[in-house]
């Protein structure tokens, strides 16, 4: 059985998926309500599956009629996977923004489940050995090296 989590999630992106615009403004306390959940757990379902390094762009508007916008961060061509992938990859990448854009180029189909599952460990922490920020700074340049020789034509 699924947790909570991974409900809500799963229900973001179906409606996410619907919306014409690949835009959507949610109510925490009645998404909550709706999932007999505390806001909170709305709070962690977004701040961990919904980040920019996963292809989403989120704001939020507290108050009265407060709302949280989703929207999809749609890669439609060669020259914008290729663009998001210099613009993210800096000199330095941790790893969960590692993950989270491979996560996204695998979603995208723009890689194969298993080429994800190599670039991950081999940019692993337990992997790369060293201490911060030259690990980092490793991690950036392997994963840059790799996205490049593989998704180059």
């Amino acid at each position: 059985m699924r947790n909570v989590s991974e409900v809500i999630e799963q229900y973001l992106k179906q409606i996410l998926q619907q919306s014409p615009e690949g835009v959507i403004e949610i109510q925490r306390n009645e998404l909550a309500d709706q999932f007999n959940c505390v806001p909170s757990q709305i709070n962690y379902v977004i701040s961990t599956r919904f980040t920019l390094e996963k292809g989403y762009i989120v704001e939020s508007k507290r108050g009265g009629g407060g709302y949280i916008r989703i929207q999809k961060i749609e890669l439609n061509s060669h020259g914008a996977v290729m663009d998001h992938i210099f613009r993210t990859i800096s000199t330095h990448m941790d790893q969960t923004m590692s993950e989270g854009l491979l996560y996204q180029l695998e979603e995208g189909g723009y890689i194969t489940p298993r080429e994800a599952c190599m670039m991950k460990a081999a940019i692993a922490r337990e992997v790369l050995a060293l201490k911060l920020p030259l690990r980092d700074e490793i991690r950036a340049r392997i994963l840059k090296a790799m996205l490049i020789s593989l998704l180059s034509k």
